[in-house]
């Protein structure tokens, strides 16, 4: 039975939960529509944010279809001896926990227990985490996901600045005149980042982008120079830079001498083998492109270098991001107006995480765990029994030492390391064998939960009250506007539940505002007093927004840090750092590093002869454990591929819209061939985000090299050697479906998501000799009554069948030897109608639509659910010669503009010839 839900029809002001921009929206639900199963969600952008101004990507526009109860986790659950689940209360789930972790701690010691979290964890969740590992476990065993994407970026702002600090604001991209973006497909990972970029370079022509990165990807589309570099060989380009900067006179001197240190050093290491010809050489890249850069870099003052995950995840990784600082102190661009050095952040609450000390080698509010007086300042603050003496387990070594057994006790919060970690098969040993497993999530099902003998019913976005921090050091709240579901508790309340139920004192916080009080405390606690605070003031300080009231934290603007309290009682925030050039060293000056270039750690060999990159698509997130509930959001790249040059799946034996398996030293999975024109021979590219629900054999991070960079602690997911090889199949197909089918026979699947229905991508290498009776079990259709369409040209080994019930598809189902197979749009079409038509019945059967038009083609733009097709007829009936008459036409491409590259592409390949869509874009369409 459902009942109608509780909730304001007025709008709710909140926070985007994906990427780092941190965009505002702007949340109300429908209460005569919503149901507690299925609220009725509109979200917007928010004008009034100063992330985004209104606008939103695909994803977050896409919000409310992911916030039903469907495969919610909503009671504690413990597991049975034969691995099934029971429910249990509250009072017993944390006398589970609190009773296990008192246990081992009694037994082995603190270090015997671990907290693995979460970007997606809000502040005040983050805080109360640390708080109890660090100051009443004491262990500093507690790492986050975020050392997966950005640590390295830490430890080289640490290195550089003597703190973690971003020096820019977003403001700062449209006032630049160069916009160096490194690592970064911007456009998919970061769209609005990338059109405030795009929007601003039509305001100023003469603004220009410069992209850095291996690949060809939909952010080169506006470059005006693209450096295809070869992977790793970041630290010889921008070493090669400073060495350009320095011989052709573009140090500013006077910036140098007076608030920096370490120059010679750094210059020694960047001239020790690097001029032009070497670099370009190193890199891989043509030298006159190399010297064009080198040259507007040089020449433009307001210069601005964004960096993500192409930097950080490496094995160099920290190294990457000091070489690039190194360029910035040499010529004096940084602390000013449109100039810096930016790191852009992949998670939404990836800053406050480092802000409240979530990873394993760090303290609350920027102080360091191995600084004496920064221990004995957060140690008295909270009157803690204890604090860590050294640096706990990063990620990979904390799950490590779960499989070695040193780790009895590990606790999940809000992430998915069976799929995320490199090496992601060490993770399912390490939870096979470990004593005690507890899993706080959202989601019940998921890999990583398989593993858990305690699940914890959490709050999602949606329900979650408190603040997050984006990559310009913006504080934003996350406001609830849907009651909590079921038993589901804040995290935080779990995590204070359990703290008290051991004995801990300081955790008696019935609000979130007080857990951000006294975050906001601490950050000002004992901050530049003379001679206690260690090494400097330091510049994280929240002093003015402590003791606010619960309507002042109720209503607390997006606001940057530092933030002062002015004598009226109001409270300003800083937009950029360092306009007054004194940095958190002791000296107060900043430091080059000496970076020294170096090849990655596993090079390929005769075994493994291709180099593995990963990363993300433009519409999903993560495991897709939200994203993944999106009709829309499935449309656009509906399963994982391996992205090829086609001479090299040629030399390899592997075909485009084929399957094939790519295997490493460490693991193995298949996915299907595709050549999208953006990669250099001897690479390849695979989709981080699925899994062991949505895909039979799919996950990536089994495969990902487990090298981590020595100073950060970040993995290495651009560079594994691999291998690939044909997947043999004797048949491909697909089926849409309105049931859950059991598909263990099925050699490989993957599903997706559908608006009513499940789309399934099959593959088999079981002959079909009875397709009728092997149909109808797969589709469990037992009445031989039931009305059932099907065709078989056995000579050819294609088939169709399709099951009718009261006029309205229930399931359909394509087998050919070949992966050609019908478009997936036209059918799913089907699915939106009451009552099928006889041209429809003889469609299905022709596996074709009759209609002219009726197939839109695969996803193109998916705001607006505009499809290849559609935008190819525009495009050619119309005479349509630009990508703002297209918008103007079908819409495609006036939100998030994140499908703007695709629509110029199709410009162009429409004033070539006339449009056919290949096996690829066929096998997308959804």
């Amino acid at each position: 039975m459902t009942t109608a839900i509780t909730a304001t029809a007025a709008e709710t002001a909140s926070t985007c939960p994906y990427c780092g921009v941190g965009c505002g929206v702007r949340v109300s639900v429908d209460t005569q529509r919503s149901t507690t199963e299925q609220p009725v969600v509109i979200v917007r952008g928010d004008p009034d944010h100063p992330a985004n101004r209104g606008r939103l990507c695909v994803k977050g526009s896409a919000l409310g279809e992911t916030v039903d109860l469907q495969g919610r986790l909503l009671h504690p659950q413990q597991r049975q001896a034969d691995g099934s689940l029971q429910q249990i209360s509250w009072d017993q789930a944390i006398d589970q926990v609190a009773g296990g972790l008192r246990r081992i701690i009694d037994t082995h010691g603190p270090d015997a227990v671990a907290l693995y979290v979460s970007g997606q964890l809000l502040t005040e969740d983050y805080y109360i985490a640390n708080k109890l590992m660090k100051g009443f476990i004491g262990s500093a065993n507690i790492d986050t996901n975020s050392r997966l994407c950005m640590s390295s970026a830490v430890a080289g702002y640490k290195r550089a600045f003597g703190e973690d600090l971003v020096p820019l604001c977003y403001d700062d991209l449209e006032l630049a005149d160069l916009v160096v973006l490194v690592g970064s497909n911007t456009a998919w990972c970061h769209p609005i980042l990338f059109q405030r970029i795009a929007r601003a370079r039509e305001q100023r022509p003469e603004m220009k982008l410069v992209v850095i990165d291996p690949r060809r990807t939909a952010t080169c589309e506006l470059a005006d120079l693209h450096l295809p570099i070869k992977a790793g060989t970041d630290v010889w380009l921008f070493n090669g830079l400073l060495h350009y900067l320095a011989q052709h006179g573009k140090q500013d001197t006077d910036f140098v001498t007076q608030h920096t240190n370490g120059l010679e050093a750094a210059l020694a290491a960047a001239q020790e083998e690097l001029d032009p010809e070497q670099v370009a050489r190193h890199c891989k890249i043509d030298l006159q492109q190399l010297l064009a850069f080198y040259e507007l870099f040089a020449a433009t003052d307001k210069t601005i270098t964004a960096f993500s995950m192409g930097v950080n995840q490496s094995s160099a990784g920290t190294d990457k991001v000091n070489s690039i600082i190194n360029c910035h102190l040499l010529s004096g661009r940084i602390g000013k107006p449109g100039m810096g050095p930016f790191s852009i952040t992949g998670q939404p609450n990836a800053m406050g995480g480092r802000e409240v000390g979530g990873l394993a080698n760090m303290l609350a509010a920027h102080m360091d765990l191995d600084n004496p007086l920064h221990r004995e300042t957060v140690q008295t603050f909270w009157d803690a029994p204890q604090l860590p003496q050294q640096a706990g387990l990063k990620a990979l070594d904390l799950f490590r030492a779960v499989e070695a057994g040193r780790v009895k006790a590990v606790w999940i919060i809000a992430t998915n390391p069976m799929v995320s970690l490199p090496d992601a098969d060490l993770v399912q040993r390490a939870l096979e064998n470990c004593e005690l497993v507890v899993a706080s999530d959202v989601v019940q099902n998921t890999d990583t939960n398989a593993f858990a003998h305690l699940l914890l019913p959490a709050l999602a976005w949606g329900e979650k009250d408190g603040t997050v921090t984006n990559s310009e050091r913006r504080i934003s709240r996350q406001r609830p506007f849907l009651p909590a579901p079921g038993a589901a508790r804040a995290d935080w309340q779990i995590l204070c539940a359990v703290a008290q139920r051991m004995g801990y004192s300081g955790f008696a916080f019935e609000t979130v505002q007080a857990i951000f009080d006294e975050h906001a405390r601490l950050s000002s606690f004992r901050n530049g007093e003379p001679g206690l605070a260690g090494h400097s003031l330091r510049q994280f300080n929240l002093e003015g927004l402590s003791g606010l009231s619960a309507e002042q934290y109720a209503q607390l603007p997006p606001i940057q840090w530092p933030v002062q309290r002015q004598t009226d009682g109001s409270f300003s925030g800083t937009e950029r750092l360092f306009e007054t050039p004194r940095y958190s060293h002791p000296d107060g000056r900043a430091r080059f590093i000496a970076t020294t270039a170096r090849s990655p750690m596993h090079a390929t060999d005769e075994a493994y002869p291709l180099v593995l990159n990963t990363g993300r698509v433009r519409d999903q997130w993560h495991t897709m454990t939200r994203t993944g509930k999106s009709a829309r959001l499935a449309d656009h790249v509906p399963e994982s591929f391996i992205d090829m040059h086609p001479q090299d799946a040629l030399l390899y034996g592997v075909r485009e819209g084929s399957l094939a398996r790519i295997s490493s030293r460490w693991g193995a999975m298949v996915a299907r061939v595709q050549h999208s024109g953006g990669i250099a021979r001897g690479n390849v590219f695979v989709p981080i985000h699925w899994n062991a629900q949505s895909a039979s054999d799919a996950r990536v991070g089994a495969l990902v090299n487990p090298v981590v960079d020595p100073v950060s602690g970040e993995p290495e997911f651009k560079h594994t050697p691999v291998s690939i090889e044909e997947f043999g199949v004797h048949w491909y197909g697909f089926l849409l479906t309105r049931r859950t089918l059991q598909l263990d026979q099925i050699t490989h699947w993957t599903r997706i998501q559908g608006r009513d229905f499940a789309r399934y991508e099959l593959a088999g290498r079981q002959k079909v000799t009875d397709y009728n009776s092997w149909a109808r079990t797969l589709l469990e259709v037992n009445d031989m009554q039931a009305d059932w369409l099907d065709y078989a040209d056995r000579t050819a080994g294609v088939y169709r069948a399709v099951h009718i019930e009261e006029e309205r598809i229930v399931s359909c189902l394509f087998l050919s030897p070949r992966p050609d197979l019908p478009s997936r749009a036209w059918l799913a079409s089907l699915f939106d109608k009451q009552q099928l038509e006889e041209a429809d019945r003889v469609g299905l059967l022709l596996g074709q639509a009759i209609e002219k038009g009726a197939d839109t083609g695969p996803t193109v733009c998916s705001c607006f659910g505009v499809g290849r097709n559609t935008i190819c007829d525009a495009i050619t009936s119309k005479g349509l010669q630009s990508v703002k008459e297209v918008t103007a036409c079908v819409k495609a491409g006036g939100n998030c503009g994140s499908c703007v590259p695709e629509i110029k592409k199709l410009l162009v390949e429409s004033q070539h010839r006339e449009v056919n869509t290949p096996v690829h874009a066929a096998l997308a369409s959804g």
